[in-house]
């Protein structure tokens, strides 16, 4: 395995960090230190440069890519050799890869058909040249959200895409290829076609589906199943249409002649039998569940209504067009000794003169009646004088 060329130049290329380590290979982020531009940077492992078959077939992934022009297809930028280590720099492509978000979970049919749907067009337009992929798996299918509005696909790594090739074994005869996703013919190594990577494709089809490869256990347990058993139905371990469980049973065929001609076919059979199905949220699965929590009951206000929740991580970026709401700003707090009074304006003033001289006009009327009552009762019995002050008298308007 390649040491970490972290920090190092390769040509012109600055090597910044490992993106991924492969058996035959090591992933880099790059500066590509003439443009400026950022790259992937496929650095060919040194324990097995000098394996001259190991080369040519690095060589090969640089041919095959660099002859593919195709929107879903990752962008090859630069192949060449330095001190003895071969390179090919590619799109750096910034977001996650399939496998990620099928380790989260099921993935929700709409979803699934989208992304899938971009990768069998990559795939047809390669098998129309005679070429085959021959490793499709969930980790080289990359998912970014940051080159338009929607999710957009890439299909990477073409080291073992051959044109008319049977299924491939290294010259002491191991399999190369992950078997996870592998046809039969493939495990084999029977002639192959486009037809290899449509059963690979209904098994990526079944993962994003359940959340699960349709094959698990040891190596040896899932070649067996991909060679002899029959698949479980994906309507077994979530809840989906009956008829999705005929398209991927066709579609994971043992015999290609018995699965559909192109991996378009595959993903528009599973686009009509998943019908309605094909919504925002994933296929609950077919366990038995834990009691939901109550909602609790509604506050005395109205909350505003729940925004529906993203199936799948979003991508650490700002939106274009996207303003941060601004905060609204409170009332400073009122000085000590001040009162409404001093900061009312002369329009405020006017609205507290008027009650204040109404209850003065209150009041001077009932003095006038109490001191009128008093007059009228005097001459019977003199007024005892109190301890505390008389009050004082409110003048007449003859005073």
């Amino acid at each position: 395995m390649s040491e970490d060329l972290s920090g190092q130049r390769l040509g012109h290329y600055k090597i910044d960090s490992v993106l991924g380590r492969g058996g035959m290979s090591v992933m880099y982020r790059a500066t590509d230190v003439r443009l400026g531009r950022k790259v992937a940077l496929k650095v060919m492992g040194e324990h097995i440069t000098g394996d001259t078959e190991f080369r040519e077939r690095f060589v090969d992934e640089a041919r095959n890519t660099s002859a593919i022009d195709h929107a879903n297809i990752v962008p090859l930028y630069d192949f060449g050799e330095v001190d003895g280590m071969l390179f090919i720099a590619m799109r750096l492509v910034e977001g996650s890869d399939l496998a990620g978000l099928i380790s989260d979970g099921p993935i929700s049919p709409k979803r699934t058909l989208e992304l899938l749907g971009q990768i069998s067009e990559a795939l047809d337009m390669l098998h129309e040249r005679g070429l085959v992929h021959l490793d499709l798996k969930p980790a080289n299918v990359l998912v970014t959200s940051r080159e338009s509005s929607h999710e957009h696909v890439y299909l990477a790594d073409f080291g073992l895409t051959r044109r008319g090739a049977t299924g491939h074994r290294t010259s002491s005869g191991d399999f190369l290829g992950s078997p996870t996703y592998a046809a039969p013919e493939h495990l084999r190594g029977e002639p192959v076609d486009g037809r290899t990577d449509q059963y690979a494709l209904a098994c990526m089809l079944f993962a994003c589906l359940t959340g699960r490869p349709p094959f698990q256990g040891s190596v040896q347990e899932i070649i067996q199943g991909h060679l002899s058993a029959e698949p479980p139905t994906p309507g077994s371990l979530v809840l989906l249409p009956p008829p999705i469980d005929e398209v991927l049973r066709r579609g994971m065929a043992k015999r290609a002649d018995q699965r559909y001609a192109t991996c378009q076919d595959l993903i528009a059979a599973a686009r009509a039998a998943l019908g309605p199905a094909a919504g925002e949220a994933p296929a609950p699965p077919r366990v038995a569940q834990q009691p939901v929590q109550q909602p609790a009951p509604p506050m005395s206000q109205p909350f505003p209504q729940q925004v529906p929740q993203h199936t799948g991580p979003y991508p650490q970026q700002n939106y274009p067009g996207y303003q941060q709401q601004q905060p609204v700003r409170l009332r400073p707090p009122m000085p000590a000794g001040s009162s409404s009074f001093t900061k009312s304006s002369s329009g405020g003033a006017a609205k507290w003169i008027v009650p204040v001289l109404v209850v003065i006009a209150l009041l001077v009327i009932v003095l006038l009646f109490v001191a009128m009552a008093t007059s009228g009762s005097g001459s019977s019995s003199p007024a005892t004088p109190t301890s505390g002050p008389l009050p004082t008298s409110v003048p007449t308007a003859g005073g």
